[in-house]
Parts: C-alpha cells; sequence; structure tokens
C-alpha cells in the first residue's frame, strides 16, 4: 500500500522576510503534492493581530483552511500567547482515529509539543508523530526522551509508525538514540550510498533559499522507503523559511 508523506515547517503562514500573508499561496502549494498525510509545524490556530490587519487571513484556523475538503486535520496548540496561539496540524486523506497532544516545553520561553495521532488506512493503523523541538541541545536531548517514552507507551512495537517534524537537529545528534530505541529510520539516512552508511547524511532545509542545516526529518518504521526529496526553488522559497521534505512509502497490509 503506497503511502506519500511530507513535513513541512510553514511559518506561520507569513513570508519569512517581509511577514507578508503566503497562506493562500502555500494551500495552492500543498495541494500540489497530492500527499496522504502532511506533518505542518508553526501552524497558526489563531492570530487576532494579523485577522484584523490583513484583509485576506482565512476566518478558520491555518489546519483547517489548508485541509479543506479533502483531508481531516488534527492540530496541537503549543504556544499561546495574548492574541492568539499556533502548534503543529496533521493532515490526512485518511479517518484520524485518535489524537493527543503532549506538552515537552523544556523552558517557558519556548513552547514545544508533540503531537500523536492514529490514522486508518484502508487496512491497517498508522501510528503518526507531529514534532517540533527545541533551539538548544540539552533541551533536545530531553524532548527526544520524551517522545522515545511515548512511543513506547502508546505505540505497538509492531505498527507502522511515522516520526516527522523540525527537530532544530542540525548537527544530526538524535538519530542515533531513535534509531536504537525505537527502531526507526530515517527516510534520506536510508538511501544513503551502502559506503556511507556509517555516517549517514540527513537532508538539508534550512534556509530555503540556500538550505545548509538539516532540521526536518521524516522517520518511519515497520515502512519501506521508495524515495525522499527535499523541494526547493519556486514556489518554496517564497513560502516559509523552511524547505518542505516528502517521502514514497509502501507498507505492508500483513501488518494490519
Amino acid at each position: 500500500m503506497k503511502l506519500h508523506v511530507a513535513t513541512y515547517n510553514i511559518h506561520k503562514g507569513v513570508s519569512w522576510f517581509a511577514q507578508k500573508p503566503t497562506i493562500h499561496d502555500m494551500r495552492v502549494a500543498l495541494e500540489s503534492l497530492d500527499a496522504d498525510l502532511l506533518f505542518l509545524q508553526e501552524v497558526q490556530g489563531k492570530h487576532d493581530k494579523r485577522a484584523a490587519r490583513h484583509e485576506h487571513w482565512p476566518k478558520e484556523a491555518q489546519h483547517d483552511f489548508l485541509a479543506g475538503d479533502r483531508r481531516q486535520a488534527a492540530y496541537g496548540m503549543n504556544a499561546v500567547y495574548q492574541h492568539g496561539h499556533h502548534g503543529n496540524a496533521l493532515l490526512s486523506r485518511f479517518p484520524i482515529l485518535h489524537n493527543r497532544n503532549q506538552d515537552v516545553s523544556d523552558h517557558r520561553f519556548e513552547e514545544r509539543g508533540i503531537l500523536h495521532c492514529i490514522v486508518q488506512m484502508p487496512d491497517l493503523q498508522v501510528h503518526c508523530y507531529v514534532v517540533h523541538f527545541g533551539l538548544f541541545a540539552a533541551g533536545r536531548r530531553r524532548q527526544t526522551e520524551r517522545l522515545i517514552q511515548t512511543i513506547l507507551e502508546e505505540t505497538p512495537g509492531d505498527a507502522p509508525l511515522v516520526i516527522a517534524g523540525d527537530f532544530n537537529d542540525w548537527q544530526n545528534h538524535l538519530s542515533t538514540p531513535l534509531r536504537h530505541k525505537l527502531g526507526v529510520e530515517e527516510v534520506f539516512e536510508h538511501l544513503s550510498p551502502a559506503d556511507s552508511r556509517k555516517h549517514p547524511k540527513a537532508a538539508n532545509t534550512f534556509p530555503v533559499g540556500a538550505p545548509i542545516l538539516p532540521l526536518d526529518r521524516i522517520y518511519v518504521r515497520g515502512i519501506q522507503v521508495n524515495s525522499a526529496k527535499v523541494l526547493k526553488g519556486s514556489p518554496w522559497r517564497s513560502l516559509s523559511d523552511h524547505a518542505p521534505l516528502t517521502a514514497d512509502l509502501e507498507v505492508s497490509i500483513a501488518q494490519r
């Protein structure tokens, strides 16, 4: 069973250089991906100031606006402030049976979360985790340990698993504990040449104009990786400060 997924930090639906709304163009761009699952970070659930300032700011929350009529949406509110809030979201072409958001903020200046969703594909259930980790290495290590513990407690060991999001892990320190403790593989590391498997390379996604840092990842378990891609150039370079990642996966129905 084929599964096309993407992960994207949407920068709250505004351009990274001029803070102009990009959410309408982003909706068109994301729809063109025809993804079954979209793992999104920095999704604006509410922003009263931007809604008042911009005439065409969507009336609904961004996860509902981007989902449209073709997908279900689950939202995990992480950062709350006087004029609104933002967080992670999963948009799914398949029914979302369950969703739970876990606060993994390491300190009060960076509000972060893990959104866990169970998606019902035609013949099996897939466990999906949308993550956005902090800017400091020590905090990311603690958040990774909480992610690992959550998955061990909430996801059966034989269930298909996708973890995707903005890990802010530019030195690629988190892949090793995730591999060892959860048995996952990162999609680009999986596709690395055999002679580089000792030092696999994740994909560079930031900044979008000339990506030099590997901040965004897609990890899978119990799922075959067929291909993976960083989306560069137009229209992505004008929509957010991150480049999106996509992966073509294949899930065995025998796992149901």
